[in-house]
């Protein structure tokens, strides 16, 4: 065993002291793909002023969210002295641990569909990630958070 490892015990992982999630590559690289093709349609429907419109505003909505996902590709980061969360279109804020009220998943059903959220309620903002923003499952993420803010003595 190396000098200096967390435990003596095989498989023994050390406890977790950052950690980042981000948006899926492979889902950004589409959204990029996405908007190509929506321009190439465009020009495509130079001649034809309604699908040019419809093309053109495609485009640019696809084109916003592959900017987004490439702005800022990491939602979620946490470390010993908090959190930081992506905010509006591509800012972030950090969140000290001390602020942080409650992580908790919240799962929906709808249309025979289930999606769940992370919410992170900091008691003036409550800051909602799904499956996407994070790239992960919501409830492994809330345990990972707990898990480094655990680590850092500063629980709820």
């Amino acid at each position: 065993m190396r000098s200096g490892a967390f435990s003596d015990r095989p498989g023994a992982s050390p406890p977790p002291t950052t950690r980042q999630w981000r948006v899926s590559p492979g889902f950004t690289a589409l959204k990029c793909g996405v908007t190509v093709v929506l321009a190439l349609a465009a020009a495509f429907f130079a001649e034809d002023r309604p699908a040019l419109s419809a093309a053109v505003v495609a485009a640019l909505v696809a084109g916003a969210y592959a900017l987004r996902d490439l702005l800022a590709p990491a939602r979620l980061a946490a470390d010993a002295d908090g959190i930081t969360v992506v905010t509006g279109y591509a800012g972030r804020r950090h969140v000290p641990w001390r602020e942080v009220e409650r992580i908790r998943v919240e799962s929906r059903s709808r249309a025979g569909l289930r999606s769940d959220l992370l919410e992170i309620d900091t008691g003036d903002t409550l800051h909602l990630l799904s499956t996407y923003d994070l790239n992960a499952r919501p409830a492994d993420v809330a345990e990972e958070l707990e898990a480094i803010r655990a680590a850092h003595g500063t629980t709820a």
